[in-house]
């Protein structure tokens, strides 16, 4: 599990200076490339404000990982981090954002797949997501995927 001092750089480094409907699909058909090259079954998901931008479900995923999408996002949405930092931080308190966020865990889930998309000069616009892997490497996914979009 990667230390919160990292997970708080990738943050800070994958800002970017734009966010558009292209970008959106660039971002998420690379997710889907990266995803099918390694036989994942995820689902994929990237929001610009309420709307849903780009989805993909690969082969091997599931409903249930859409129910998963909307509990991470959210997560993301409320606190203006990814979901596994959440988690994380949480953690670190010794602690879990289950017994101390009081939030309902049907609609709130911080688990590593959701990532915030922060853009320079206006910060979190949005959330990239991804479902159906361990929680680390449905981060992972998502991380490598924003650092070859933003390269």
């Amino acid at each position: 599990m990667p230390e919160i001092p990292e997970l708080e750089e990738q943050e800070r480094h994958l800002t970017l200076s734009q966010f558009t409907y292209d970008d959106a699909w660039r971002l998420g058909t690379l997710l889907v490339e990266l995803a099918r090259a390694r036989q994942a079954p995820v689902a994929i998901d990237i929001r610009r404000g309420g709307q849903q931008l780009f989805h993909a479900a690969l082969p091997g995923s599931a409903p249930d990982n859409d129910a998963w999408i909307d509990r991470k996002r959210r997560v993301v949405e409320r606190y203006g981090s990814s979901s596994l930092l959440v988690g994380s931080r949480f953690r670190a308190k010794g602690t879990t954002f289950e017994d101390s966020s009081r939030l309902d865990p049907d609609a709130y889930a911080a688990h590593g797949g959701s990532f915030p998309i922060r853009v320079e000069g206006a910060g979190v616009i949005g959330t990239v997501t991804v479902s159906g892997l361990p929680q680390v490497e449905d981060h992972r996914l998502v991380v490598e995927a924003l650092e070859r979009f933003k390269n």
